[in-house]
């Protein structure tokens, strides 16, 4: 799907207002009558329509983002009165006694820094889709700006409590976004409907992993920046809403897309196959929370089992989620029940 018709289009409308000017918009009904018609038609130009159609809700929900989201400084909470120098600055290096961490929490740490590293890649995702035009341009750049400042604030905590090896820290960084994060060929829709589920999905890891870290410091930054998630889980969920009254078979389908293929954006980082399941047997995050703290709460909201409203492609879209929801919340019990038998037998072991 290609933004630049979008932009094309939004710049011919009559009074249309380009950023650094003041000239204004017309209204969203006139805009409509002179604009919907240069837009391309029928399914293949589904996508580019949306993208205008749902200008008007990204503009709503970004001035609602703004009256509420709350600017922090991440300088706040990092506790640099616990810093020391380095050896190249007279002090001393890294040394594993130095963490206060436990082996599971600076693993947690670590995966949910390197995610917030790959902002770069995820900049160009959302911009390649929706634009940098029109408020679709003006929510990427606050997106961006507001969640750079997550992995500045976890680096700083990590290096001043020299919570993890500091070098072997900045060797990840660099591969891992020297990889990148590619999403594929993700239509609009399938964009935003992955968004609506990472964005929560980060904000139970982050909180989770703070309580992991015993760390109250740690545990206030880590809430402060699962709040920024949730607030952007908020915006994204609420374009699939709209998105679903506009074309519900599409949006179906680019729902069960997501949910049926989801995997987290840090999944291309150097042993993240056996960090997640480290991460799955703390509790941190696991089958049974993606099942009932992300995936179900935001299709409850979106009333995805009580809509009325779907075509044919749209009712076997929705069967084919429900079996895989199933299929889910069985591998979900399973694993718990797993783990809280592998947790009796450590327990037994450790009080012999």
């Amino acid at each position: 799907m290609r933004w630049e018709l979008y932009v094309a289009v939004h710049r011919s409308m009559p009074g249309a207002r380009h950023f650094g000017t003041d000239r204004k918009i017309d209204s969203p009904e006139r805009c409509q009558m002179t604009a919907t018609d240069r837009l391309p038609s029928g399914p293949e130009g589904i996508q580019t329509r949306l993208l205008y159609e749902l200008e008007g809700v990204v503009e709503e929900n970004l001035n609602r983002h703004m009256a509420i989201a709350r600017d922090w400084m991440p300088h706040d909470y990092i506790p640099w009165s616990r810093g020391r120098d380095f050896a190249l600055l007279g002090g001393e290096d890294w040394l594993p006694e130095d963490s206060p961490l436990s082996p599971v929490a600076k693993t947690a740490m670590v995966v949910n820094l390197l995610t917030e590293d790959n902002l770069p890649s995820y900049h160009r995702e959302i911009a390649t889709r929706f634009g940098r035009d029109g408020a679709w341009g003006q929510w990427v750049g606050r997106w961006t700006a507001e969640e750079g400042r997550h992995s500045i604030a976890l680096r700083d905590y990590l290096v001043v409590t020299r919570g993890v090896d500091p070098v072997k820290l900045e060797a990840l960084r660099i591969e891992h976004m020297t990889a990148g994060y590619d999403s594929g060929d993700k239509t609009l829709l399938q964009a935003v409907a992955y968004v609506s589920f990472q964005e929560l999905a980060t904000r139970v890891s982050h909180r989770n992993t703070g309580a992991s870290t015993g760390c109250p410091v740690a545990e206030q930054l880590l809430g402060r920046i699962a709040q920024d998630e949730n607030l952007h889980m908020i915006f994204y969920r609420n374009l699939v809403d709209a998105a679903l009254n506009l074309a519900p078979d599409e949006t179906m389908s680019a729902i069960r897309d997501e949910v049926v293929g989801f995997t987290m954006p840090g999944a291309g980082m150097t042993d993240f196959q056996r960090n997640s399941v480290t991460i799955a047997k703390a509790g941190i995050y696991d089958l049974r929370l993606h099942h009932d703290a992300v995936i179900q709460p935001v299709l409850k909201f979106w009333r995805i089992f009580d809509r009325d409203d779907f075509g044919p492609v749209g009712e076997q879209a929705r069967e084919e989620l429900s079996e895989f929801l199933v299929g889910l919340d069985t591998q979900a019990s399973r694993f718990v029940e797993q783990r809280d038998r592998l947790r009796a037998r450590e327990a037994a072991r450790a009080a012999k």
